[in-house]
């Protein structure tokens, strides 16, 4: 879809963020990103600077087309813990956790970030084309007591993304500082928000989700105490490069109903000494089998830059598998991708990648492609 396609009769049908009012104003171009109308860029600088701004300073995203929902009721962290692939008894109230809700035959209905409140709440955070799934799938499946709600449009989401992530949350009054992947609920004017140090970027980050009416205040707020460190209100089209940069996968694309995290290599997403959790027979008899294809990494050799969906063949020419995503990294200035490809083949070894009928030279290469600052303390 071009980031114009928004504007066309489908337009009235589109979910719009808390805060569509301030990317209008700061002249973003949309694009529809799982029903909702969501910034891929904006007019001063577009995704290469956006991307350089995350990599080197900090970036602001409004990623509110998210899913957001609560299971809640008694044992509710125990139920979880049976239907998602992760172990979530492996960490504690006040951190999180990405993890994984799996089909019987192992394939990913999506993959989400769990946030572990108490034994009795636990906070969902899947994609937003996939919200409805997991919440219709976990109330199916839940336990007497156990309420499953979904609270898409209840709350928005930010994220703060960067080397100076942590100078610009304390500036606006905001807790910053804590460990990777845990969070903290703070009062912000008079009203609560969590900050959960996650993202999706490779970045030093932080996530935070507060209730919708309180979205303006605090991105005006983020934006203010931004400007001294280079902040730069940043779209969907640069979380993707980011994100592609870092390897990490993206649902309909890396992982889908059709791509176990077995195949994708998420493996170490996958509580393999839980009793049970939703796909663990398939999932436990590929890993033991050995998957027939392996997503990987690809740096290209020249300047060919791959795109979803084009074929990727041996030297000799025979067709092993296909890209999943693909783009020019602007840290790297070259394409790199992800890519489905036959078990055989592992990393340094060369291919190649149909790009418009010429047959270009690409690296497997183990992903991150650059060098992830997201767990520096």
């Amino acid at each position: 879809m071009s980031p114009d396609d928004h504007a066309g009769p489908a337009a009235t049908e589109l979910q719009t963020s808390p805060l569509h009012g301030r990317h209008l104003e700061a002249g973003a171009k949309f694009a529809e990103f799982g029903g909702w109308s969501m910034p891929l860029e904006y007019a001063a600088g577009g995704v290469l600077a956006e991307h350089a701004a995350v990599r080197n300073a900090v970036g602001l995203f409004d990623v509110s087309h998210l899913g957001k929902a609560t299971v809640a009721g008694p044992g509710a962290a125990d139920f979880v813990n049976a239907c998602l692939t992760a172990d979530l008894t492996r960490i504690g109230p006040g951190q999180a956790q990405y993890t994984l809700l799996c089909a019987d035959d192992g394939g990913v209905v999506d993959d989400l970030i769990a946030y572990l409140k108490s034994d009795d709440e636990v906070f969902l955070i899947p994609n937003a084309a996939n919200c409805a799934a997991v919440v219709a799938r976990l109330a199916e499946a839940a336990l007497p007591g156990v309420v499953v709600t979904s609270q898409h449009r209840d709350f928005f989401v930010i994220a703060v993304q960067g080397p100076h992530s942590d100078a610009v949350l304390t500036a606006a009054g905001l807790p910053a500082g804590h460990d990777y992947m845990s969070f903290v609920t703070a009062s912000f004017q008079g009203a609560p928000v969590t900050v959960c140090r996650t993202g999706y970027t490779g970045e030093r980050g932080y996530e935070l989700v507060a209730a919708a009416d309180r979205a303006v205040a605090v991105w005006d707020a983020v934006v203010a105490a931004g400007q001294p460190y280079g902040l730069r209100p940043a779209g969907l089209g640069a979380r993707d490069t980011l994100r592609t940069e870092m390897g990490y996968p993206l649902h309909g694309q890396d992982i889908s109903p059709e791509i176990t995290p077995v195949q994708a290599r998420l493996g170490w997403a996958v509580g393999w000494k839980k009793p049970a959790f939703f796909g663990d027979r398939a999932l436990r008899a590929e890993k033991e089998a050995g998957p027939s294809r392996l997503l990987r990494g690809l740096k290209a050799v020249g300047r060919g830059i791959p795109r979803p969906h084009m074929t990727v063949s041996s030297p000799a020419g025979d067709r092993i598998g296909e890209v999943t995503s693909g783009t020019f990294s602007p840290t790297l200035k070259t394409g790199i991708a992800l890519a489905l490809v036959d078990a055989a083949f592992s990393d340094g070894d060369t291919v190649t990648v149909d790009i418009r009928g010429r047959a270009e030279s690409f690296v497997i290469t183990r992903p991150p492609f650059v060098t992830p600052g997201v767990r520096e303390t």
